[in-house]
């Protein structure tokens, strides 16, 4: 199978795995988010070294290691964004799988298993019309400052959504126009989500509009914007202002 197809496959099937589990009741809250993790990264891992054996992998549940550094082609995998809202029954969590090569994030795949979607960057779909006021998402319990100040300046609405992959992929489906994280995250957090929402026709930057890299040795990474185009200039004028 080709990557895209490959992508697909490791997020449908890592999603598969967390659905089955959660609907065994065999755990619960921290403890069914603790083994969702475990499981579906160790299939994750399998599947990757199988099929691609000579590429580098960057994966949150597995020891990092020096090595995909010298790797043009490296996996960058959540295998369960948003442990949280998994542990809780809640439907915003997904998973990531992106191909990051020579530090673009190439191409992707984020499951949103609770909705029963595989969203990827190998046939985007047209984006929705946009809502008159912009809809900005944000986290459920930690707000970002920045975003809740450009909300103010840009007039518009915040729409707390779990997981960073849920709140992307919200804007790739039309429930928001505008992502815009401060707060810190790491390059699984964002890989895959970046690559959909790329595809899709969307901005993606950090919040200086800065390009985001990744298959970097050290992972953090301080922001993220995602928004439809036609709101990204306003959207880093008033972060700008915001900072300055």
């Amino acid at each position: 199978m080709d990557d895209i197809e490959l992508a697909r496959h490791l997020a449908a099937g890592a999603a598969g795995i967390l659905l089955d589990l959660r609907a065994a009741g065999t755990h619960e809250g921290k403890a069914l988010g603790a083994e969702g993790d475990a499981r579906a990264n160790g299939w994750l891992m399998a599947e990757v070294a199988a099929h691609r054996p000579d590429d580098g992998v960057l994966s949150e549940e597995t020891q990092d290691t020096p090595e995909r550094l010298a790797k043009s082609r490296v996996w960058i995998i959540d295998p369960l964004d948003g442990t949280r809202e998994y542990g809780e029954g809640r439907s915003d969590w997904a998973v990531h799988v992106g191909l990051a090569v020579d530090g673009v994030a190439t191409l992707g795949a984020v499951a949103l298993p609770g909705l029963g979607l595989v969203l990827d960057s190998g046939a985007p779909q047209p984006l929705p019309q946009m809502a008159a006021i912009p809809r900005l998402l944000v986290s459920r319990t930690r707000p970002a400052h920045e975003a809740v100040e450009v909300a103010k300046v840009l007039g518009g609405e915040l729409v707390p959504m779990g997981s960073a992959g849920a709140k992307a992929m919200a804007v790739v489906r039309g429930e928001a126009e505008i992502y815009l994280h401060s707060g810190g995250q790491y390059e699984w957090d964002n890989c895959a989500p970046v690559a959909v929402a790329a595809a899709a026709g969307l901005h993606v930057s950090r919040i200086d509009g800065a390009p985001l890299v990744y298959n970097n040795r050290d992972t953090y990474l301080p922001d993220l914007l995602i928004c439809r185009r036609e709101w990204a200039s306003q959207v880093l004028g008033a972060v700008a202002a915001i900072e300055a």
